[in-house]
């Protein structure tokens, strides 16, 4: 069972409640990476500098165990990629994606779902915007990097998926050596 994990995937791909079952079952830390960006405070968020930033990411891929996810692919969070023992791609369908984002989105005015945001309407604009651009430009380079790493990362699309690697996982078969990779 891997004990160092990065999750990548684009807004609504399903990485966030991926990671929080990991991390509940296997006693993993989680950690977003929009929280390595951003400093959370009230009443508005801080971006970290990029130094802060470095900082915070690499005390934790210096720790024994965590899990890593969120829609950045930068330079910035390659470390993170390095250090890992899996990888997992979260590639949910295009029309899942959008769909997830519209749910979310009235999950979250309607305060049933929390976030580390406030729900407005520029914000669901450009969740719309990052998961067309993940699509168009991050994708295609991701999957090229990813080549760079294939002994240890695997590529989910489907519910079915991803819910057969966290059971082979918990029954402790390493399946991130297992090409899902289409």
């Amino acid at each position: 069972m891997p004990r160092k994990i990065h999750i990548i995937g684009s807004v609504g791909s399903g990485k966030t409640t991926f990671a929080r079952q990991l991390s509940i079952e296997w006693g993993i830390p989680h950690y977003e990476l929009d929280n390595v960006v951003w400093k959370r405070s009230k009443p508005a968020d801080i971006r970290r500098t990029d130094e802060e930033r470095d900082q915070v990411l690499r005390s934790i891929i210096q720790s024994d165990t965590w899990i890593v996810e969120g829609a950045h692919y930068k330079e910035w969070m390659f470390p993170s990629l390095n250090s890992a023992e899996a990888i997992v791609f979260m590639d949910t369908a295009y029309s899942v994606r959008r769909y997830r984002i519209v749910r979310r989105f009235i999950l979250q005015l309607l305060r049933i779902e929390q976030s580390h945001y406030r729900p407005t309407l520029t914000i669901f604009r450009n969740m719309f915007i990052w998961n067309a651009n993940f699509e168009r430009q991050i994708k295609p380079e991701l999957l090229n990097t990813l080549n760079d790493y294939s002994a240890k990362s695997i590529r989910l699309s489907t519910k079915d998926e991803i819910s057969n690697y966290y059971k082979e996982q918990n029954n402790g078969y390493t399946t991130y050596n297992k090409s899902y990779h289409s």
